[in-house]
């Protein structure tokens, strides 16, 4: 085949799976409505929305970042951002409106801005890892992740803030200031991909890029009532991302208004464009956990068990499971090997970035609330304890792929934190119910399980609280069943419904 015909090839893919995703997604603008995409709040556009108005030529690339950029100046104390250049994104936006007059080739994702995580690797944009000692870092290249979305033509919009060194629940960040929820300013948008949450959620950005370790994409996904992907670890390629890990659990992922948006970036990032359309619900079986409902807040839990109850409605199975023995010690296990990777991490992609800082000064210049976390995976580990801890994790991700297979469950459901967003804070426990739990119990128990054996992870909108914060529900299927769990996903959000966007002011 000649290089045209591969060229010709890729466009057709790339295109129609975007069309593909338009015509699934319930959100989607299709027929007249793309022609309305104009007159149009251009901010309330999902990122799929966006690029098929931008491809038709219904709104310019530059007034559609002029609309972002205006939203993201007027929420600026939501403190979404690190790093935002809005001349440089215009310059961006002008160049894509000007390939499009020019009649040249356009990628999937022409203009469309997506803010990213400030852990991952921009080369025109400092990457700061939320913390002092990294604050003008300048990488080399590009993260892995990225290639794939500008070569198709996607702008960098800027760096988010997040929970220092990705190390939290809360994007209480001790540098750059916490980020705040907009559906409650004076509650937590989770972490450690706060920004990435707090923006998207907030209408100014259709679509961010975040990373999961423990819960990272999930719990902030869950706290800001949106979508949210932790594919299976490696999907997506992780270079360019400071680890927590030794090649086992970080993953990048999207943070997104519809599953249609997921879809869009999963097609593009993955070069994957199998067909992901609607399922029908009657007779899917999804497994739900007594263990993993214990202790959950009564209005958290009600929510869930009712979102539970529209999807019976709607023909799902609902199948009550045991949890295998060791997915229950999931938190425990992860907690324990990242306090043996977590500084040989750092300091290994502080040396290979040449970034010209020494662990031993990240550590120095960390915030107050990481100095214990950093000085405890400083002492020596024992090899033979860090050795079983590691033959633990991969009998956990056998015993889910059997515990999936003998229960015949297309998803395991659950609610990724056992509460909505809390206050402001770094609190080492909550109080629940009136019992006092710890955060690796309330958040880390939930998500380590999906981190643990490798699994596929969508967080969808579940409901509201009473206060008006958002409750998710998080959906894990096997690994390598991304794109079906898409699918399930686009059927699932349609019967679970949406939520109501933040009431902001300013």
């Amino acid at each position: 085949m000649t290089t045209k015909s591969h060229s010709t090839r890729r466009e057709f893919l790339t295109r129609s799976s975007l069309f593909a995703v338009a015509a699934s997604a319930p959100a989607a603008l299709i027929g007249a409505e793309v022609s309305g995409a104009a007159q149009r709040d251009l901010s309330d556009l999902t990122a799929t929305q966006a690029v098929l108005a931008l491809r038709n030529g219904e709104i310019k690339a530059e007034n559609y970042a002029e609309a972002l950029l205006a939203r993201a100046e007027r929420f600026k104390a939501l403190n979404c951002f690190i790093t935002l250049h809005p001349d440089e994104v215009l310059r961006a936006a002008r160049d894509a409106d000007k390939r499009r007059a020019r009649g040249g080739a356009l990628g999937v994702l022409h203009g469309l801005p997506i803010a990213v995580k400030d852990s991952i690797d921009t080369k025109s944009l400092p990457t700061s890892n939320g913390t002092r000692a990294l604050r003008g870092f300048r990488p080399k290249t590009d993260a892995g992740v990225l290639l794939p979305l500008l070569a198709q033509g996607a702008i960098v919009m800027g760096k988010t803030n997040l929970h220092e060194l990705s190390c939290g629940w809360t994007s209480n960040n001790a540098v750059f200031g916490p980020v705040l929820n907009p559906y409650d300013q004076t509650r937590t948008p989770g972490g450690s991909s706060g920004g990435s949450a707090a923006a998207v959620a907030a209408r100014i950005a259709p679509l961010a890029i975040g990373e999961d370790t423990y819960g990272s994409i999930r719990v902030p996904s869950a706290f800001c009532g949106l979508v949210g992907l932790r594919p299976t670890f490696g999907r997506y390629p992780n270079s360019g991302l400071m680890p927590l890990s030794r090649n086992r659990f970080d993953q990048v992922g999207p943070l997104a208004r519809s599953v249609g948006d997921v879809v869009l970036f999963d097609s593009v990032s993955s070069g994957d464009h199998s067909p992901v359309e609607p399922v029908q619900l009657k007779g899917v079986r999804i497994g739900i956990s007594q263990y993993l409902t214990q202790g959950i807040d009564a209005e958290c839990g009600r929510i869930v068990a009712a979102a539970i109850d529209r999807l019976r409605a709607a023909g799902v199975e609902i199948v009550n499971v045991e949890l295998p023995t060791s997915l229950r010690e999931a938190s425990d296990v992860e907690r324990a090997l990242l306090g043996y990777e977590l500084l040989e991490g750092f300091s290994r992609f502080l040396a290979n970035e040449g970034s010209g800082v020494s662990v031993e000064e990240l550590v120095s210049q960390a915030g107050p609330n990481l100095k214990g976390l950093l000085a405890a995976g400083r002492e020596p580990g024992n090899q033979e304890d860090y050795r079983a801890l590691s033959r633990k994790q991969r009998q956990m991700k056998a015993d889910a792929i059997a515990f999936f297979r003998a229960n015949r469950i297309a998803a395991l459901a659950f609610a990724p934190s056992l509460t909505p967003a809390f206050p402001q804070g770094d609190p080492d426990s909550l109080v629940i119910n009136g019992r006092t739990v710890n955060l690796f119990t309330s958040i880390g128990r939930q998500v380590a399980i999906g981190s643990c054996a490798s699994l596929s992870c969508l967080v969808l909108p579940a409901g509201m609280t009473a206060a008006g914060l958002p409750v998710g529900l998080e959906f894990d299927s096997l690994p390598g069943t991304d794109r079906r769990l898409m699918a399930l996903g686009l059927s699932l959000e349609k019967t679970l419904g949406g939520i109501r966007p933040p009431r902001l002011d300013g």
